[in-house]
Order: structure tokens, then C-alpha cells, then sequence
């Protein structure tokens, strides 16, 4: 891994800069894909969602972070604590018009994803890794690993177990390098690709 690359918590003024970041990221991801077919819709789209997602939940709850070098960042990755994964009230609220305004007409699409997500969760507390993404102009280059580390080692820290969803079958070798085991598979609505629960054990 570079030894180039900063790792830190972002604050509100990066809010910007991380939803471009994971807009580009999951540009070409298949469920994304399929939730705004619309190329053009698309690149505006994700980063509206993901700036209304960080705003007004990931960065209250303290686990969020980004792999920067020279202050440029190159991945950002959204983390919930154990037992806060859940928006509460007031923050889905605060996301409703951000949201809204990114999927237009596919509102319902992203609402049955959620929903589904939400209805497969585990219940054990764990740390739950809801996004994470690199700028494809740094892919490969460590940023997306120097975010894993950061926060797993945390994670072993308190002997905790971890969670996340991938949104893209090519990711589960990934995401196995860190200890994540595939436990199942979240089939979409109408035809969609899958969402693939991954856990990982308390160490």
C-alpha cells in the first residue's frame, strides 16, 4: 500500500468532493445501472444521492472517511457504528428532497432497494460498511485498501464483526481479502441484478 496515502475523517466542506468521488465510482455499478438506466440522469444523479446520504447521516455518526493524497481524494468510504445503522426519522427527511431530486421518476426503484436491504440486515451488532468507492483516475493505487485498513483495524479493535452488501459480483474476491464472506444473495425486483450480503466475523 502507498505510503503517500492520507486516510481522515471529512468534515462538511468535503461533502462535495466525496459524492463527486463516489458518483464516478458506481457510474458503471450494475444496480446503480439498473436504478438510473439513463447514462446522462446517472452522472447527476449519484452524486445528489450521495451528498444528501453524507450530509445528513454518515458524517453525524463519525463514520465516515476518505483516502486522500496531497488533500486530493481518491476513495471515500460511508460507515455506520454498531446499532446506528438506521436512519432515523429526521434524517430521512432531511435526504427525502436530495434523494428525490437524484432518482426523479426512479424514486420507487431506489425505495424497493432500500427496503430489501433493510429487510435482510443482521441484527447482531456490527459495524455495517454501507458504500465505499475510489475515483476510477486512481483505481488500483491503494486508496480503497488504505480505507478497509483504517477502519478494520478499528473494527478488530473492539472485536467486532462487520457488514456490507456488494453491489457487484466482481467485488466479492475483493472484499474476501479482508475477511468478508459472501452469506447470501438479495435478488432485485423486476428483472434486477443482485445485491450479495458479505460478513465478517468479530476477531
Amino acid at each position: 500500500m502507498p505510503t503517500d496515502i492520507g486516510v481522515r475523517r471529512p468534515d462538511k466542506a468535503d461533502v462535495r468532493a466525496v459524492a463527486a468521488t463516489l458518483g464516478r465510482a458506481f457510474y458503471d455499478d450494475p444496480v446503480m445501472t439498473w436504478m438510473l438506466p439513463n447514462a446522462a440522469r446517472r452522472a447527476k444523479g449519484l452524486p445528489r444521492m450521495f451528498a444528501a446520504m453524507t450530509r445528513h447521516h454518515f458524517l453525524a455518526g463519525g463514520g465516515a472517511e476518505v483516502a486522500h493524497r496531497s488533500e486530493q481524494i481518491g476513495a471515500a468510504a460511508l460507515w455506520d457504528p454498531p446499532g446506528a445503522w438506521k436512519h432515523s426519522r429526521r434524517e430521512e427527511l432531511r435526504m427525502l428532497p436530495g434523494i428525490m431530486l437524484a432518482m426523479g421518476g426512479r424514486a420507487r426503484r431506489s425505495m424497493q432497494v432500500t427496503e430489501l436491504m433493510k429487510q435482510h440486515h443482521p441484527e447482531e451488532p456490527h459495524w455495517y460498511l454501507a458504500v465505499i468507492g475510489s475515483d476510477p483516475s486512481v483505481r488500483g493505487g491503494g486508496f480503497g485498501q488504505a480505507l478497509m485498513h483504517s477502519r478494520l483495524d478499528r473494527v478488530d479493535a473492539e472485536h467486532a464483526p462487520a457488514y456490507l452488501e456488494s453491489s457487484n459480483p466482481d467485488n466479492i474476491p475483493y472484499y474476501n481479502r479482508f475477511g468478508f464472506e459472501l452469506s447470501g444473495e438479495i435478488k432485485l425486483p423486476e428483472g434486477g441484478p443482485s445485491l450479495y450480503p458479505m460478513w465478517r466475523a468479530a476477531r
